[in-house]
């Protein structure tokens, strides 16, 4: 089973970007197993804090490290990506030379009420991952509209659709990590 460190671009408990998130692990049963960061507890990044990095970074980069994948959940605000998100990212990629993405194959999806999901701030978060050295999967794409009554408080999906596009993007995620998942390994290994 392959582990997947899944950062959640909302501190909310019931953030529908966690509810999808939860729903997805499990579907992905016996497949891989989801360990969540909490992004919530990195201060705002700060370079001065490397001398004595506070437990939450060092937590938080050896959560990452750990991990086969990385599975980036996110709502969309203003039409680019979470601060919290763009914040994890700069504390996993320091300090310099040690960075904590290097090579893991990673996903991106986002969940919303609207009609467009979050395509507008995945787009703009896709623009910068490659920076971060994460190998990023194209297709398919989750631009996921929430409806009420989708998905139940026992992360059942109600819609059969719904459920077999669900089931079919873990599906190739998880093959998407068995695929680049070597790559992850000859990167950490230069």
């Amino acid at each position: 089973m392959k582990t997947v460190a899944v950062l959640v671009g909302s501190l909310s408990p019931n953030s529908i970007n966690r509810q999808l998130t939860r729903t997805l692990e499990k579907l992905a049963g016996g497949k891989l197993k989801f360990n969540y960061a909490d992004l919530g507890s990195l201060p705002h990044y700060d370079n001065e804090l490397w001398s004595n990095p506070p437990a939450a970074v060092t937590q938080f980069k050896q959560l990452v490290e750990g991990a086969d994948a990385v599975l980036i959940a996110m709502p969309e605000f203003n039409r680019s990506f979470p601060a919290l998100i763009k914040n994890a990212l700069d504390w996993g990629s320091r300090p310099w030379g040690q960075s904590s993405w290097h090579g893991k194959p990673t996903a991106l999806i986002g969940a919303s009420v609207g009609a467009v999901g979050t395509a507008a701030g995945q787009g703009h978060l896709r623009s910068i991952l490659p920076v971060y050295g994460l190998i990023l999967m194209g297709q398919p794409e989750m631009y996921f509209t929430m409806k009420p009554g989708l998905i139940t408080d026992d992360l059942e999906v109600t819609d059969e659709a719904t459920a077999t596009f669900l089931s079919g993007w873990t599906d190739k995620f998880a093959a998407f990590i068995e695929r680049y998942g070597d790559v992850a390994l000859d990167i950490a290994a230069e």
